[in-house]
């Protein structure tokens, strides 16, 4: 049963790290390579797809990663899930504090509404989304060194 913990716990983080990579390294700059207003509006749809399903994954990582450092509390490892879980906390700290209050703001913007600063908050939330990455590439590493 800890196995298929172990196992689903990392599968998990691994592919939320790939999604948000994905955001911060490719689609991104697909969408800067757009119009401003088809930018904008690529930038509105994403945010509200993302923002839909991407709490829930960070909560469930975390929970995940949280139940395998009780469980496994008597394995090795159990100290590097720990460290891993308290990098999902601070990615959800930084998730809940800074990227979701810009990603409600943007996630309604259209080329009439936006304001002057759009393109400010954009690299705002662009800069702690890159490093929010690192931060879950680095949970998702220590979980993966936890199963060795």
């Amino acid at each position: 049963m800890l196995t298929a913990l172990e196992v689903f716990t990392v599968v998990s983080v691994g592919l939320m790290v790939g999604v948000e990579f994905s955001v911060a390294f490719v689609m991104n700059r697909i969408f800067a390579g757009l119009p401003e207003d088809s930018a904008t509006l690529a930038r509105a749809h994403g945010g509200r797809m993302l923002g839909a399903v991407m709490p829930v994954w960070y909560i469930s990582s975390l929970v995940l990663a949280a139940v395998w450092a009780v469980a496994g509390w008597h394995h090795p490892g159990a100290g590097l899930v720990v460290v891993a879980a308290a990098l999902l906390i601070v990615s959800v700290l930084m998730s809940v504090l800074v990227l979701v209050p810009i990603n409600n703001r943007g996630k309604t913007w259209t080329p009439e509404n936006r304001p002057a600063d759009w393109k400010e908050q954009q690299n705002r939330w662009d800069r702690y989304h890159y490093a929010r990455v690192a931060v879950i590439v680095a949970a998702f590493a220590v979980l993966v060194t936890a199963l060795v």
